[in-house]
């Protein structure tokens, strides 16, 4: 039998101190995935600067967001450093002192940034959830079905403060008994309002579909309401692994770690996809139903076209298209243009 030469600690210190390490591993990963559809999103936005205030608006909010991630980030490393490196030797072991120096800056600023990130992420969805609302064409229904989600917002902004500033204090952490007890209630609600608006705009999206399937072309409107669109536009992605950790954290099981990681880096990911959406105007907007200024493009054999549809009493709207216009042909049938 070989010798032992791990540390002298207890089984459930290692395993939190493994799963530790992988969310570290984790966290490095996501930033890398955030940083090319940051580039991705901010290049559409520059294009389309002088179109309307809100690329640049988009761009701000994303550049704010990043830098609080890259800020989470480089705080996760110095964590690393310090409990593994810098205090190897510290009475207790590596798990001891981080336990011990919840409230040294470095861990203040990694709850601050945390917090940040899921508020300022929960008021996209929150605003994604409004645009998909009003698209019906009443801003009072829109601002009846964002009510509750907001108030919940509000909860969690509440309880989120109280976790963090619990979380930082001397002797205790994330996960002593009381700051456990402020992040269990804060993630409680924070996803709660998550799967609440997850599901108007997922509901609000299966309203439009038999609307959109009666009245346009199986592919134009499988644009709009594909399984795709969704989950891209109701942040499902994150709730799924949201849900995971809040269930690991609850129990105290070791594994939280490793998807709070997953679950902060699919957050910022959905945000993305949202904003990417929205950046090559294949989005909903507050018009998508009544507009018919934006095209979409199609590529069948060697032609690639835009449509432009207007059907009933009202019109859709669809994508942005880089194809060049002046080489598409016209045809109008039926009370429909297509170009």
């Amino acid at each position: 039998m070989s010798p032992y030469y791990g540390p002298d600690e207890s089984e459930s210190t290692i395993q939190l101190e493994r799963n530790f390490m992988a969310g570290d591993v984790v966290v490095g990963t996501g930033y890398g995935i955030q940083l090319v559809l940051f580039t991705t999103c901010a290049l559409f936005l520059w294009k389309r600067r002088k179109h309307s205030r809100q690329p640049m608006f988009l761009l701000a909010y994303m550049s704010c967001m990043l830098l609080i991630e890259s800020l989470f980030v480089a705080v996760q490393a110095r964590t690393v450093q310090m409990i593994y490196i810098d205090n190897r030797n510290y009475p207790g072991g590596p798990w001891t002192f981080f336990l011990a120096s919840q409230s040294d800056p470095v861990n203040v600023i990694f709850y601050a940034t945390l917090f940040l990130l899921t508020f300022l992420s929960d008021l996209l969805v929150l605003w994604r959830c409004w645009v998909i609302w009003s698209a019906a064409g009443s801003r009072i229904i829109a601002w009846a079905a964002i009510a509750f989600p907001s108030v919940l917002l509000l909860g969690s902004f509440a309880m989120g403060t109280l976790w963090t500033l619990q979380s930082s204090q001397p002797t205790l952490s994330m996960y002593s008994k009381l700051p456990m007890a402020y992040g269990t209630s804060y993630y409680a609600i924070s996803l709660g309002a998550n799967i609440l608006l997850t599901l108007l705009i997922t509901g609000r999206l299966v309203a439009y579909r038999r609307t959109l399937l009666e009245t346009l072309p199986p592919d134009l409107a499988r644009h709009y309401i594909s399984l795709g669109t969704v989950i891209v536009e109701s942040a499902a992605l994150y709730s799924i692994f949201s849900i995971l950790f809040l269930v690991t954290y609850a129990v105290n099981n070791p594994t939280n770690q490793i998807w709070l990681a997953v679950a902060s880096a699919a957050q910022q990911i959905a945000n993305l996809l949202i904003i990417y959406r929205l950046a090559e105007g294949s989005a909903w907007q507050k018009d998508t139903m009544s507009s018919k200024t934006a095209p979409i493009h199609f590529a069948s054999g060697q032609t690639r076209g835009q449509v432009s549809t207007n059907i009933g009493s009202f019109h859709i709207a669809a994508p942005h298209s880089t194809s060049d216009d002046s080489s598409r042909p016209e045809h109008k049938e039926g009370g429909e243009e297509i170009a």
